[in-house]
């Protein structure tokens, strides 16, 4: 099958080479560029505990002030990866969506137990500081990065996409998803997926592209991708 992989290549460089392995063609179209933001000076020792809903967040996070037996809640298998390489000790994951992150922090982590600290992107699909707040949580928001649309694009890479479309995309955010639609309406490409199977990370983000035909479309969880090839 021909495959095409919408994240920025440091996040989906193992699953290129697996789905190549596998026998499939893949296309790489990265629609996001990430930029670090500056942030106050934080004193981790007033936290009991840290959350993270993405890989980046990590990234862009000076932890060599952080103790790293903190406990620590992830939002899926790639964050909880990232912060293990960078010696997290005490690492909690859901299955990669943000709503189960919520109650995994609901059952591990007592509200009387001390502060959270949140480390995030500028744009979230769910504010989930406010959600825990509002159950009597005292939570810290950090921002640490930002995303940007990629607008322009490589003119050989959108021919080639043209005579070849993908039987498969993925797409991991509404943000990715709303500028996945720009760049289908820029290239004049709205009526050549109807036989593309469309992969996306919630609801919410499926539906920025419901006003493009679509084969069929999957909503999935970040490390659910390889088995989603053999629902099809």
């Amino acid at each position: 099958m021909h495959i095409l992989l919408t994240r920025p290549l440091e996040d989906c460089t193992e699953m290129i080479l697996k789905f190549k392995f596998l026998g499939h063609k893949v296309s790489h179209l990265p629609l996001l560029k990430i930029n670090e933001v500056n942030y106050d000076l934080i004193n981790f020792s007033d936290f009991k505990g840290i959350i993270f809903t993405s890989a980046n967040a990590i990234k862009f996070l000076d932890t060599k002030k952080i103790d790293k037996n903190i406990l620590c809640f992830c939002v899926g298998s790639a964050t909880e990866k990232k912060s293990r390489s960078l010696g997290f000790q005490n690492v909690i994951s859901a299955s990669g969506n943000v709503e189960n992150l919520k109650e995994l922090i609901l059952q591990n982590f007592d509200k009387k137990s001390g502060k959270l600290i949140y480390i995030s992107g500028e744009t979230v699909s769910v504010n989930l500081d406010r959600q825990l707040i509002d159950e009597g949580y005292n939570v810290t928001r950090v921002i640490n990065y930002r995303t940007s649309h990629i607008k322009k694009f490589d003119e050989k890479f959108v021919n080639d996409l043209k005579i070849n479309i993908p039987e498969i995309v993925y797409i991991y955010s509404q943000n990715s998803a709303s500028s996945f639609l720009n760049f289908i309406k820029a290239c004049q490409l709205e009526s050549h997926w109807m036989d593309t199977n469309l992969m996306c990370i919630s609801e919410k983000t499926s539906s920025i592209l419901n006003e493009i035909k679509w084969k069929k479309i999957f909503l999935f969880n970040p490390g659910e991708e390889e088995f989603l090839l053999y629902k099809i």
